[in-house]
Order: C-alpha cells, then sequence, then structure tokens
C-alpha cells in the first residue's frame, strides 16, 4: 500500500483513509507540531547534514548537549550518538570482539547486534551448559531489551546462575523499549543490576520512540571512549548535528507524549477483553495476534496493521501498534473488532 504523507493515526490513499496502528512512532513525535517547530529551528542553526568526522578538528556543541541529555535521561555514566541504530549495534560488536571469548545471544535478536561466532544462550529450552563450566571466559550476552513477538521485558534473571569464573559482558538493545518503558520512558538499562555483570551495554535506535534518525550507544565512560577511538566511527558521519541538539531541546515534549501514550494503553487494558488469539501488556503499546483471519475484519473495518516479513528466519510480523496519538475513538474501534473476534 502507497501513501504520499507520513502515516500518523490516519493513513490516507488515493481514494480511501483508514485508522493506522502500525509503525513505530510510539511517542508520535514524527507529526508533532511543537516537536517538528524545535527540529525545524535546529535544521536553520546546524543545516541539514554534516557529513564530517566526530574526530575532526572542528567539534559541534549540539553533540555534547544531545548525548549528556541522553546520559541523564537513560541514567547512565556516558553515551554516545552514531547515524543509525544498526551502526550502533556494528561498532559496538565490534570493538567487544577483541574483548570477547565467546558470544551468547538470547532467541530472536536484531540483526544489528549478532555476532558470526555467538552460540545460543538457550539449548533445548535450557541454559546452554558453556554458561555453566569451570573454563574462565570473558564472555558477552546478547539480547534484545523486548524480543519480538513479546511485549515484556526479557527476563534476565538467568545470568544468576553463570558462575563467576564467567566475566560478564551484556549487550542489550532497546530500540522497542526506550521512550516507552522505566521513568518517563528512559528504557530498562538503569534498573539491570546483577553483581556477576562487569559491564552492561545499551544500544538503541533514536528514530522509533524519539522520532529521529540516528542510534545512540549507552554504557560506563571507559567503553564510550573505546567507541570513540573505533575505527568505523571515527570514519563515519555523525549523527545529524540537528537531531542531536532537538533531543537535548525536547525532553518536554517527551515526558507529555509518554504520559499520553500510558494513558491509551491504560484505556486498553481496561476495555480489552483477554483473548488467547492476541497477546497484550497493558504496559507496552504492541499487541500481537496469533490469528491472521482477523486481518481482512481489520481491513473491512478501515483499519492497516503491521503485517510483513522482518525477518527470514522468523515468522511474519502481525501487531497493533499503539501511539500517544491515538484517540480515544480510534482505540474505541480497535477494541471492538478485538472484542468481537
Amino acid at each position: 500500500m502507497k501513501v504520499n504523507s507520513f502515516p500518523n493515526r490516519i493513513l490516507k490513499t488515493e481514494n480511501e483513509k483508514y485508522l493506522y496502528f502500525g509503525g513505530t512512532a510510539y511517542l508520535g513525535l514524527p507529526t508533532n507540531k511543537k516537536f517538528q517547530k524545535i527540529l525545524i529551528s535546529n535544521i536553520l542553526q546546524w543545516g541539514t547534514a554534516y557529513g564530517s568526522s566526530r574526530s575532526a578538528n572542528v567539534k559541534l556543541t549540539a553533540y555534547e548537549k544531545g548525548e549528556k541529555f541522553l546520559a541523564r535521561f537513560i541514567k547512565a555514566e556516558a553515551t554516545i550518538t552514531v547515524s543509525s541504530g544498526m551502526l550502533a549495534g556494528k561498532i559496538t560488536i565490534d570493538v567487544l570482539q577483541s574483548q570477547t571469548d565467546q558470544f551468547f545471544h538470547y532467541p530472536n535478536i536484531h540483526t544489528a547486534i549478532k555476532s558470526a561466532n555467538s552460540i545460543p544462550f538457550f539449548v533445548q529450552n535450557e541454559m546452554n551448559p558453556r554458561l555453566l563450566d569451570n573454563l574462565k571466559e570473558r564472555i558477552t550476552i546478547l539480547t534484545d531489551a523486548v524480543p519480538s513477538f513479546n511485549t515484556e521485558p526479557i527476563d534476565l534473571s538467568f545470568l544468576n546462575f553463570i558462575p563467576a569464573n564467567k566475566e560478564i559482558t551484556l549487550v542489550l538493545d532497546e530500540s522497542h523499549s526506550l521512550g516507552i518503558l522505566g521513568t518517563n520512558g528512559c528504557g530498562i538499562f538503569s534498573s539491570i543490576a546483577y553483581p556477576n555483570v562487569k559491564r552492561k551495554i545499551m544500544l538503541s535506535s533514536l528514530g522509533k520512540a524519539f522520532g529521529l534518525t540516528g542510534g545512540v550507544i549507552v554504557s560506563d565512560a571507559e567503553f564510550i571512549q573505546q567507541i570513540r577511538k573505533n575505527d568505523s566511527f571515527v570514519s563515519s558521519a555523525g549523527m545529524n548535528p540537528a537531531f542531536v541538539q532537538t533531543i537535548a531541546d525536547a525532553e518536554i515534549i517527551y515526558i507529555k507524549q509518554h504520559q499520553k501514550l500510558k494513558d491509551n494503553l491504560a484505556y486498553l487494558k481496561k476495555n480489552l477483553k483477554e483473548n488467547k488469539t492476541f497477546n497484550f501488556n497493558g504496559d507496552y503499546p504492541l499487541i500481537y495476534l496469533e490469528n491472521d483471519a482477523i486481518n481482512p475484519i481489520l481491513i473491512e473495518n478501515k483499519i492497516i496493521i503491521a503485517n510483513f516479513k522482518y525477518a527470514s528466519e522468523i515468522k511474519d510480523l502481525n501487531r497493533i501498534v499503539i501511539t500517544a496519538n491515538h484517540k480515544k475513538e480510534d482505540l474505541d474501534k480497535i477494541i471492538g473488532v478485538l472484542n468481537q473476534f
């Protein structure tokens, strides 16, 4: 389906108008007028693009302001921005290659944090025996904060069972939890506290809830300094400085939109009947539909959801996406269809 304008809560084609429950603009920022005004002002100051390396002799203050805000917002020691969430993942894995004897990955992790020499964290629904042996080694565990087809944060309690002879680094992709979970949408990074984890690293796309093309890497100051020295980081242009400055300037809007999203989810939780054919958690803005027989019914009711092949090795995504911009009447429409199915 082709459209000629950004699909906010309403998706328009040449001949039809639909309610739109797809995408990843969880906070509804791409069409938020106040957010756009801040961004336009920053484009007038910083231009439309800046193709220079972050290591160049000329330093733009936009990066310092945006990254300091992100560190405070996420409740972390240090952050650094890059041009995409994918690049954030690839640079992070690249830096960790020389510091890791063995990578382990949780199921269905995003491509951004995959490592070619990684092995599964679970084998036949049990912890991989390699995690529990007596070999002294440095291990890195890769996981999404909220995996695909799930509506709750990943269960990391298994880390407690890994013996002390394993030096653990935890890498967490929060592309679908930053701006949604935690206080004001700070994510789950700051709440992770396992005594046997030596270092935790978060990365995230900023093009989802935060509404700006770019990515962020979050960790302790020492690791972020390692990122700064990485060849891929040095040789890449940074995130658009107007976008990074906007991150720092739009804090009030983030908080307001996050509350609107929470209110919408609370309304859904109150009025949506439990149904085994879909997976919904009242704290998370996705409803995964287990039965695609409902899709034609949604179309008949002029509702478009996210339905497509996301990765070759997993089933099609079939989900309803709730945003801060959906109105009560929009929610009533989707509730009515789901409650009757």
